[in-house]
């Protein structure tokens, strides 16, 4: 559990060091979001391929603050530049792009399905694609499975609904949210 809330505090102070490091990639995050339609597949989002390696994603200048979650080996938080940026959190898991989490509105998966929203509303955009998962500290979450990957919403702490939306592989994503940890 300790690793869990190790990665809370990582992605939390990310998601602040984007918001106030004065980045120009970051100081347009509202305007892009606005305007353009941010997409999350079990693919990826935008250029951010699920599967990508960091060194890649770097160069292209597509990756900012990436940093090591303390206590968990071989994993990088990392966020994203342009339109991305503010709306994206990228976990890297042995140099390769593994999951992308948003706990924001402003992006939607293929079907329209998207953070604030409510979980009945999800099961009315899936059907039987998708299904209700609950883990043991009584968390609940929804996944839809696309080959060996799925997109995973989870819910809000401190509200009802979804307060965040994942992509990446199937069974990581799934372990992770019923057993917590790394």
């Amino acid at each position: 559990m300790l690793k869990r809330w190790n990665r809370a505090a990582v992605v939390v102070a990310t998601g602040l060091m984007i918001v106030v490091s004065g980045n120009p990639a970051s100081a347009a995050v509202d305007k892009g979001a606005k305007t353009q339609d941010l997409i999350m597949s079990v693919r990826g989002a935008g250029p951010y391929r699920i599967g990508a390696t960091l060194q890649r994603l770097t160069a292209a200048g597509l990756v900012v603050d990436p940093a090591p979650i303390p206590g968990c080996d071989g994993i990088i938080v990392a966020g994203a530049t342009g339109v991305w940026a503010g709306n994206i959190l990228l976990t890297f898991r042995s140099n390769r792009l593994r999951v992308i989490e948003t706990a924001t509105d402003a992006v939607r998966s293929r079907s329209g399905a998207m953070v604030g929203m409510s979980f009945a509303e999800l099961e009315q955009i899936y059907g039987r694609r998708g299904h209700l998962i609950h883990n043991s500290a009584g968390r609940v979450g929804y996944v839809v499975r696309v080959g060996n990957r799925a997109e995973l919403f989870t819910d809000h702490p401190f509200r009802s609904g979804v307060g965040a939306f994942q992509v990446g592989p199937h069974r990581l994503l799934v372990r992770q949210f019923l057993l917590g940890g790394c």
